[in-house]
């Protein structure tokens, strides 16, 4: 028997935001707007993240790539919208944040992600393919690598520039895209 879907909704009220931010701005916890992390890096604001989740799409028992998983708060959205058979890799390039994640995720009580230090690829090549990709800092264009390293049928969840693009690999490979402009992130760093 499949598993039931988690909605959105019910990962936003099962994984607190004030969890993942540092101690000096959890008062910020329940604006809607996106906070400072440290190192540069934001945690970003709730109705984006539950946009981009929406568009995403994570069924249970999928395989979830989080690029640029910051604080860890959207590895354990994904986490808990992926289930216990599901699973997220989460890659981020500040070591200091991957420890943050990591020590974040731990407090969640949910066991089915593991964080990465980034290398020099983009993405976690070394887990592909995946069923879905989510993207939380903007790229200047489609990182190609990203694609490659997607299923067919599996969803991308990518900010390029200002608009956030929801990409379907289709079965031969071409893509499907649907652009939702006016964001604004913290650039991709590569």
């Amino acid at each position: 028997m499949e598993a039931m879907k988690r909605t959105v909704d019910q990962a936003f009220s099962a994984i607190s935001r004030r969890e993942f931010m540092p101690p000096e701005v959890k008062e910020l916890a329940d604006f809607d707007h996106a906070a400072g992390i440290g190192y540069g890096q934001t945690i970003s604001q709730p109705t984006t993240v539950k946009r981009m989740l929406n568009w995403l799409d994570v069924k249970p028992g999928q395989k979830v790539l989080d690029v640029g998983s910051g604080s860890g708060w959207t590895t354990a959205l994904l986490a808990y919208l992926a289930g216990a058979k599901g699973r997220v890799h989460a890659v981020e390039l500040v070591p200091e944040l991957v420890k943050f994640g990591r020590d974040n995720f731990k407090s969640t009580g949910l066991s089915n992600a593991v964080f990465h230090q980034a290398g020099k690829q983009l993405g976690w090549p070394q887990a592909a393919p995946y069923d879905r990709i989510l993207v939380s800092a903007s790229a200047t264009e489609l990182p190609k690598a990203l694609i490659d390293q997607l299923k067919p049928s599996g969803k991308l969840v990518i900010p390029i520039n200002y608009d956030i693009l929801e990409i379907t690999k289709e079965p031969g490979g071409s893509t499907d895209i649907v652009t939702h402009p006016g964001y604004v992130f913290v650039p991709l760093i590569t």
